[in-house]
């Protein structure tokens, strides 16, 4: 049995639910471009694609805080892309030419081992994920590191990738 202004009810509710679900998605459209972003970004060619492609896994500060070279930024878009990131190889090229450019090695903060969390082992002494998780476990079950013989120990870690970059070190 229908009553009168049912079928004008239903109506309305769903037009609801539309303007319900266009809000939401303008939101969250709004929210991913800056999500994890506090900082300004300098302007720039590759600026947007460096946002659409890096706010998608990670807080966008804490990815631009690691200042690498081309050759660094270079490793960490490609190990993105093996992960599963979609983007377009002129994409990739301009989030590589864009970081390169504003956030260069030239200001690469030095690491102090024993706070560092991962992603400053990975980006700092450029190593993969399972290798600077392998510090950080060893690190909590042996205690602090007083030296780069000791950093050494770590299992899965390549002695010579760290003398290369040793100079970055604090303990």
């Amino acid at each position: 049995m229908k009553f009168y202004g049912q079928k004008k009810t239903n109506r309305l509710g769903r037009f609801a639910l539309v303007v319900i679900a266009a809000s939401l998605f303008v939101i969250h459209q709004g929210l991913f471009s800056t999500a994890g972003q506090t900082r300004p970004m300098p302007d720039g060619p590759g600026k947007v694609e460096t946002q659409k492609m890096c706010s998608t896994c990670h807080d966008l500060d804490k990815s631009l805080s690691l200042k690498q070279d081309r050759a660094g930024w270079q490793r960490t878009v490609e190990k993105m892309v093996a992960f599963g990131m979609k983007a377009k190889d002129e994409e990739v090229s301009a989030v590589i030419e864009y970081l390169t450019r504003s956030y260069p090695a030239d200001d690469v903060p030095r690491l102090k081992v024993n706070e560092a969390d991962a992603i400053e082992f990975e980006s700092i002494l450029s190593l993969k994920r399972s290798q600077a998780a392998a510090i950080i476990k060893y690190r909590e079950k042996n205690g602090p590191f007083k030296s780069i013989e000791d950093l050494k120990k770590a299992p899965g870690i390549d002695p010579a990738k760290l003398e290369e970059k040793k100079d970055r070190l604090i303990f």
